[in-house]
């Protein structure tokens, strides 16, 4: 167990310095270039690659996992035929796409000007082979981890990052923003290349092509479809994003990106806390068979998410300037870049909450057996709510309006799905383990606390207020926690010194 834990620790940690890297590189993307159309352009035409590698590569790999642990059949063979279909697909979509790259382009992001499509359009035709790569690396990797090599996938995920960050920065001088062309295929090749080499190591499989037949594939395929509905939701969101942000003029792309991608950061660290706590102990009272267990985590674990991010989301709210300012606040990334990205970061900060908290029901979801539901809600609310919101909003608020769709949309799954598990499931948000009217209470005093610290360091610079404006907030949050007894802190801190002292 103790083993097993420290590969948990240290893919956890690989899997951190990942995603730092793909976060510096948003900062990069800021430095060389602001809130232009330039940088509208790199993060348009990385859309659909990245779109497919998350959503396509994300379901066909969990569905892989899936069949190969309960096929009764040649699990070699069952490897080569769907390395042979997912390399035929993608590959067969992806020229498709490069084919048709202008009508694509156009449909999607019809706002660019001439100009700025040229460019989108040169970076699309170099990035857009990159998704074949990133697909079969996705699925390369789940076959790593059904053999129980969890680091060299993280590994993987660290060597990408890294090389679409050191490229662009490398080249950019020389190359321009084509750099980051170079970087995204380049980068996915060698990721794909790496774990290739690493199974081919591992032993045991073929790569040689296999026409794919016989029912493990149509399960294989059957099952992805709604995965890529039910578990890809974020990523829906930023395709509509970019798709509505290409109509609002020079920036909007680029400003509601690195505002989603600001606020993702805290949200993934919180959720990663809750779910360290929570999700080992629902998969062990589910294989049990401990219903009042399983409900009572349930409730447990929206009050942990409420605690840490709903702090979070206020602090955001009144430290959106000092906070962007000090991560993209540099080079290219003016007070002007900073002034317009700002409250858009506020607003996205609304929806943390309920993005999180909408993943965490879920899997209560998948654990009763219950796919079909979440993925029909996500559908409703992220293709009727947020767009209608989107629709409404436009004309009057511009930039903002993309952000209070993720906002109100989020909120609204939220309650579906509360609702749902409420009534059909018996899974209630309160227990007898809560601590009533506490916790909502000690939030609602979260506000003026946020506004009071504003103004404490309402004339500092942007690393005094951001980073002691976090403290003060942090030691006034923690304070009335404890002095309301709000019982989920003292889980949470004692779980965290009892980790701190293994």
């Amino acid at each position: 167990m103790n083993k097993f834990m420290k590969i948990i620790g240290a893919v956890a940690v690989i899997n951190i310095v990942a995603r730092l890297f793909g976060f510096a590189r948003e900062m990069l993307i800021g430095y060389q270039f602001g809130t232009g159309r330039t940088a509208d352009s790199i993060i348009t035409a990385y859309t659909v690659p990245n779109f497919i590698y998350l959503v396509v590569g994300g379901a066909l790999t969990t569905a892989f996992i899936s069949v190969y642990h309960r096929t009764e059949g040649d699990r070699r063979a069952f490897v080569r035929e769907t390395f042979t279909g997912i390399t035929a697909i993608t590959g067969l979509l992806t020229v498709g796409l490069m084919i048709g790259a202008a009508p694509v382009l156009r449909l999607l992001f019809g706002g660019l000007e001439d100009a700025e499509y040229a460019l989108t359009l040169r970076l699309y035709l170099w990035m857009m082979p990159s998704a074949v790569f990133l697909v079969l690396s996705t699925w390369l990797s789940g076959l790593l981890n059904v053999n129980q090599k969890f680091h060299l996938s993280s590994v993987a995920i660290l060597i990408y990052n890294a090389l679409f960050f050191v490229i662009p920065f490398a080249l950019t001088g020389s190359s321009g923003p084509d750099a980051y062309g170079y970087g995204a295929l380049l980068a996915a090749v060698v990721m794909a290349a790496f774990l290739f080499l690493g199974l081919r190591r591992l032993g045991g499989y073929s790569f040689r092509p296999k026409r794919p037949s016989g029912g493990d594939q149509k399960l294989l395929w059957k099952m992805a479809l709604p995965i890529m509905f039910g578990g890809a939701t974020l990523q829906f969101y930023f395709l509509i994003h970019r798709i509505y942000s290409s109509q609002l003029g020079e920036g909007a792309v680029a400003a509601v990106n690195y505002a989603s991608k600001l606020t993702q950061f805290p949200q993934a660290i919180l959720m990663t806390a809750v779910t360290t706590v929570i999700y080992p102990l629902l998969s062990q009272k589910v294989g049990e068979g401990d219903r009042s267990a399983v409900e009572s985590l349930y409730g447990r674990g929206l009050r942990l998410l409420a605690l840490l991010l709903i702090p979070a989301a206020i602090y955001i709210w009144f430290f959106a300037g000092p906070v962007t300012g000090l991560v993209f606040g540099r080079g290219s990334f003016t007070a002007e870049s900073v002034a317009f990205t700002a409250p858009i970061v506020r607003l996205f900060g609304l929806s943390i909450f309920f993005i999180s908290l909408n993943t965490y029901i879920t899997r209560f979801y998948y654990a009763e057996g219950n796919s079909a539901v979440p993925v029909l809600f996500s559908i409703v609310s992220v293709f009727a709510v947020n767009i209608a919101v989107i629709k409404l909003l436009i004309g009057p608020l511009g930039v903002g309006a993309v952000a209070w769709g993720t906002g109100v949309s989020s909120a609204v799954n939220s309650g579906l799905l509360i609702g749902y598990a409420s009534k059909k499931m018996g899974l209630s948000i309160f227990s007898r383990h809560a601590s009533g009217w506490r916790l909502p209470l000690v939030l609602l005093l979260l506000v003026p606390a946020g506004a009071l610290s504003g103004w404490l360091f309402r004339w500092a610079g942007d690393l005094v207020a951001a980073v002691g404006g976090l403290a003060v907030f942090g030691v006034i949050a923690a304070a009335l926690m404890k002095l309301a007894g709000v019982k989920e802190i003292d889980l949470l801190l004692g779980r965290l010194l009892r980790r701190g002292k293994a």
